[in-house]
């Protein structure tokens, strides 16, 4: 499976940007974003289990960041808003064969390079 981001930019504090993460090969995975921010780990941001039943945030971006998936188009996405500063991050895309590993904080199956994601003035 090949994971590819788009979507990253520059944003004023309060915009919006929407993440698209296209998979190649088989589709039923589940799947979610990650962000690392300069000095800091790799978190989880957000996932969505294969039928979309199953989804979950980050306290952090709670009621700004929605996840959904097109299975269809093999592509997921995540819509931002309200962005803050502290969203800067490089945002990568992840899948895997089972969702309890995202949530778990397990190794993933597969990763996509990263989209930068900057929110400044």
């Amino acid at each position: 499976v090949q994971l590819q981001a788009s979507g990253g930019g520059l944003v004023q504090p309060g915009g919006s940007l929407r993440l698209s993460c296209a998979a190649s090969g088989r589709s039923r995975y589940a799947m979610g974003w990650f962000r690392q921010a300069p000095g800091k780990e790799r978190e989880l941001v957000a996932a969505i289990d294969r039928s979309s039943r199953r989804i979950d945030y980050d306290e952090a971006v709670k009621g700004r960041f929605t996840i959904s998936r097109d299975n269809a188009k093999n592509t997921v996405y995540l819509q931002m808003n309200s962005l803050k500063p502290e969203d800067t991050a490089v945002y990568y895309c992840a899948a895997d064969d089972f969702y309890t590993d995202f949530v778990d904080g397990e190794v993933m199956d597969y990763w996509g390079k990263g989209t930068q994601v900057t929110v400044s003035s």
